[in-house]
């Protein structure tokens, strides 16, 4: 199995007031999965569970319909990222149309992690100056596709959020 990437550099980025605004995004592929940035970070910020972005192309990608299939689709994923995580959906499909806003916010997440392949799914926690409305990032694991299902991608999650957690005490 591929050894992950923890990384402990703290990325920062920040959007316009055109890419926050909550209109014109399209619908996630998977019940309980957000699609804008903003959203994710109010939700992490009131629970205090990490977000878990998934950079999918939806309508292209066989790895990704893959780790739907195996992973995403499963009620043991879907009962543990309720207990664990804020689920972003980040996609960057060839058919389906995004609005300019989403296209815009993907795009600069995709710069912001660096992602070049997909699927590429990212734990991070964020932190937002209200003053300049950038958001630090601060960068807890990455994974991709990985065989096993649900147990073995809820096991490696688990595992890199333990390890961030340890390394906060």
């Amino acid at each position: 199995m591929k050894s992950l990437l923890i990384v402990a550099a703290v990325l920062t980025f920040s959007f316009s007031s055109a890419v926050a605004q909550t209109t014109g995004f399209a619908q996630a592929e998977h019940d309980g999965w957000l699609v804008e940035i903003e959203k994710a970070y109010e939700i992490s910020e009131s629970t205090g569970k990490p977000i878990m972005a998934n950079f999918t192309g939806s309508d292209w990608c066989g790895w990704c319909k893959r780790l739907s299939a195996e992973v995403f689709k499963k009620k043991e994923f879907q009962s543990w990222a309720e207990e664990n995580v804020v689920l972003l959906e980040l996609d960057y499909p060839r058919r389906k149309q995004l609005s300019e806003q989403q296209k815009s916010q993907n795009y600069e997440l995709q710069k912001a992690f660096q992602v070049t392949g997909f699927p590429t799914i990212w734990i991070f926690d964020l932190t937002k100056d209200q003053a300049t409305s950038r958001f630090e990032i601060k960068a807890i694991g990455k994974m991709g596709y990985m065989a096993g299902g649900a147990k073995a991608f809820t096991g490696q999650a688990n595992q890199m959020i333990a390890q961030a957690k340890g390394s906060i005490n």
